[in-house]
């Protein structure tokens, strides 16, 4: 039915459902014979996996060292060669990354300020922009009771909600300029029921093929 690869981003603060929303998506667009690949940032690339020391606390790290450090693994998600997203598209495989630049524009552009992260982003000419982005809607009250609902995964230091309530007003901030640059982000509220919510993504998704 459809022969063009796609690159789909989703978003969210944590504990929308993304990781979930995500595989329902794959295994929906597999049954319309459209090969996907799932991946996120950060990578599990060597940059990727010095990035989650440093979202871990592990290594200190200033506001813009964390902006350089998402740049770098975004790069490198892009144009590796065996794994990267440039070689998927390229074999015809569409990608859905759990997490891209948007995250960045709101996390750290939430310290630093839009165009400083922007600048790392959007002006590097190794980073393509997605075909959609899936936004997943959730308050940071919803957010918090779902991450505490968690069991052995350690929180990271984005997760309280005095920053979480910040970062989604960040993201909402980040859509509209994204939107004026032409590109196209769809917001799901990710409140409701699974298959809902996962009935809307597909409904928006395939729109774009």
């Amino acid at each position: 039915m459809i022969n063009k690869s796609k690159f789909i981003v989703f978003e969210g603060i944590d504990g929308a459902g993304k990781t979930t929303q995500i595989n329902l998506l794959a295994a929906a667009l597999s049954k319309h014979n459209i090969a996907c690949s799932v991946t996120a940032e950060p990578t599990t690339l060597p940059s990727g996996k010095l990035l989650r020391q440093a979202l871990a606390g592990e290594i200190p790290t200033t506001a813009m060292e964390m902006a350089e450090m998402f740049a770098r693994d975004r790069v490198n998600h892009n144009v590796d060669k065996e794994q990267g997203i440039e070689k998927q598209l390229s074999d015809g495989i569409t990608v859905i990354s759990d997490r891209y630049y948007y995250s960045s524009l709101a996390y750290q552009g939430a310290e630093l300020g839009f165009d400083a992260v922007s600048a790392l982003n959007l002006e590097n000419p190794d980073i393509r922009t997605p075909d959609l982005c899936v936004f997943l809607d959730l308050t940071p009250e919803k957010s918090l009771e779902r991450i505490g609902a968690r069991v052995d995964v350690p929180r990271e230091i984005y997760e309280n909600y005095e920053y979480l309530e910040k970062t989604r007003k960040m993201f909402f901030d980040v859509f509209e300029r994204l939107k004026q640059r032409g590109e196209k982000i769809v917001i799901i509220d990710a409140s409701g029921s699974v298959d809902d919510i996962a009935a809307r993504i597909f409904d928006a998704v395939i729109q774009i093929f």
